[in-house]
């Protein structure tokens, strides 16, 4: 098994900026645009994509921990140039030009954990002013005994370790051969022969996360943000976390675009002043009554919406309250 860490000239206990800067430097020494050596490129840049990201150095530690471990389950054979932690150095360093001479061969794309998605509610008050929350949600993270291996591991006999196995479907002359998930270790390629006391071979712990996050500008409702690394603990991998808006309405305001709606409700003594008053978010507005009252039409008071991309006005929507003795 390679040390990837005697390849970097580095301690295995070396911080993550020093792994950057140790990947930098033989990377700009040997890089083959200058002359370098590309067979030595190509192992540099193997070994700083294994240990300079916290994800997969957990599991090459693990695997140079325990070398049976690296018999199975697969580390090697992704393509060291498809990940984004390498290419946006190279990127860096030789002006968003590398890429296209060495990524064509090698493996399949990067593993990803799922995303995990919760839903936030925020009122259009919120939404119009921007807000930060603060949030409380259940995660998963890897369990701290057995540092999210679920146990000791054996290479799954079924598949030979590949998380997969090829089957022929189909009848006589209509049969094709395709891959399908192995079933004896769910595509993990590995099998557990000795549970974890903790966590019950299930690598993880659950536990709740508290996450301040800040709430954009004229955020809509189904709109999205991420937060990586803040997901669940899968796989030996951790996930982003998918935050889901569900917008409401507030003190009878509501949003439709940039425009931002209001919900005037009037008694018959109300319609006999001048005006009536209008709580907006940015200051009370002043707004007289027209002289032809209706509330098919609501009132328009322009560039009193929403500011993000373009500026929204604000609608009144005109209602008749009226109780009768």
């Amino acid at each position: 098994m390679k040390n990837y860490y005697e390849i970097l000239g580095v301690s295995k206990d070396a911080s993550h900026e020093d792994i950057k800067k140790a990947y930098r430097k033989l990377a700009l020494q040997h890089h083959p645009d200058k002359g370098g050596d590309e067979s030595l490129f190509k192992e540099i840049s193997e070994a700083y994509e294994n240990v300079g990201d916290e994800n997969k150095r957990r599991e090459y530690n693990h695997r140079l921990d325990n070398p049976m471990a690296g018999m199975f389950g697969g580390g090697g054979g992704r393509n060291p140039f498809n990940d984004g932690n390498v290419d946006d150095i190279l990127n860096q360093m030789f002006g968003g030009g590398f890429g296209g001479g060495f990524g064509g061969g090698f493996g399949q794309q990067q593993r990803r954990a799922p995303e995990k998605i919760i839903d936030i509610e925020i009122d259009v008050l919120e939404s119009f002013t921007g807000v930060e929350k603060e949030m409380r949600y259940p995660r998963k993270s890897d369990c701290n005994t057995c540092r999210g291996t679920g146990g000791d591991r054996s290479g799954c006999l079924t598949c030979g370790g590949q998380g997969h196995i090829m089957q022929r479907m189909g009848t006589g002359m209509f049969t094709q051969v395709v891959r399908v998930v192995c079933q004896q270790c769910n595509g993990n390629g590995f099998v557990i022969t000795n549970k974890c006391k903790t966590c019950n071979g299930t690598a993880t712990k659950d536990n709740f996360e508290t996450l301040r996050v800040t709430i954009p500008r004229g955020i809509d409702n189904g709109q999205m943000l991420r937060v990586p690394q803040k997901g669940d603990f899968i796989n030996g991998m951790i996930g982003d976390l998918i935050i889901r808006i569900n917008l409401t309405s507030k003190n009878s305001f509501e949003k439709n675009g940039n425009d931002l709606i209001y919900n005037a409700f009037f008694t018959l003594d109300d319609l006999k002043k001048n005006g009536f008053e209008i709580p907006h978010p940015d200051g009370v507005l002043s707004v007289k009554f027209p002289k032809d009252f209706n509330t098919q039409v609501p009132l328009r008071l322009k560039n009193k919406g929403f500011t993000t991309n373009m500026i929204g006005d604000l609608y009144v929507k005109m209602n008749i309250k009226y109780v009768r003795d």
